[in-house]
């Protein structure tokens, strides 16, 4: 049914859950496995009106894209270890200063995925209004199937 799964990771125990069972699902159905951890950009606050903002220098950048770098390899590094310990090899993927649900829907499309599996907080009302959730980005405005774990 499903040839090719996209897994992602932000080294969170709800992407950890994602991981895990689309993990056992690929293996279950000898599926592909891509793994994508996204990391953002360095939020710059250039300020509005009255306020001055904040830029930060190219070695306050930097030595962000490095932190990133390394959380990325991070989770990476442990998702390449749950699929090796399930008997399945994954092709990992960090895409650095991206949006990830953007990133996580054109990656799919691009690697010719024909599944996604995520996980969620399962936040409801106000908080998911106030917290904002990439998973439902991912949901709203995808083509691929989406299977959501909690």
């Amino acid at each position: 049914m499903y040839a090719h799964i996209l897994l992602s990771t932000d080294g969170s125990d709800v992407a950890r859950n994602g991981l895990k069972h689309g993990i056992a699902l690929a293996k279950a159905l000898k599926a592909r496995v891509t793994v994508i951890a996204v990391t953002e950009s360095l939020p710059i606050d250039y300020g509005s009106g009255h306020a001055s903002g904040w830029i930060p220098s190219q070695q306050e950048i930097d030595a962000f894209d490095a932190a990133s770098r390394q959380r990325a390899d991070k989770f990476l590094d442990e998702a390449r270890a749950m699929a090796e310990q399930a008997g399945i090899s994954a092709k990992l993927l960090h895409v650095p200063n991206a949006h990830p649900a953007t990133t996580i829907i054109a990656t799919a499309k691009s690697a010719g995925c024909d599944l996604i599996v995520m996980g969620s907080h399962g936040r409801r009302g106000l908080k998911k209004l106030f917290l904002g959730s990439q998973t439902s980005e991912v949901l709203a405005d995808g083509n691929v199937p989406v299977l959501v774990v909690h």
